[in-house]
């Protein structure tokens, strides 16, 4: 699954330096993640570094809306590491 930022975000600008696929970026009102780049730090980390560096609990979240594999996850990492290359 890609992550979620809910209303919750505070705007402290801690998660959007973290992600390794520029995934997360300044919304109309929060920071948003683009469920097209976002891995959950597969391929990269062992955990999703934008919740690890979140200062309230519950704010990113798997989206429901985005249900991926592992697998599926690994390889959109290794898309998007080519397309940086």
């Amino acid at each position: 699954m890609a992550l979620l930022i809910t209303t919750k975000c505070i705007n402290c600008d801690m998660c959007e330096p973290e992600c390794p696929n520029d995934a997360i970026s300044m919304g109309f009102e929060t920071y948003q993640i683009d469920p097209a780049r976002c891995t959950e730090c597969v391929g990269y980390y062992d955990h999703s570094t934008c919740q690890s560096v979140c200062p309230i609990s519950g704010v990113i979240i798997l989206d429901p809306d985005h249900i991926e594999t592992p697998e599926q996850l690994q390889e959109k990492a290794e898309k998007l590491k080519a397309e940086k290359a």
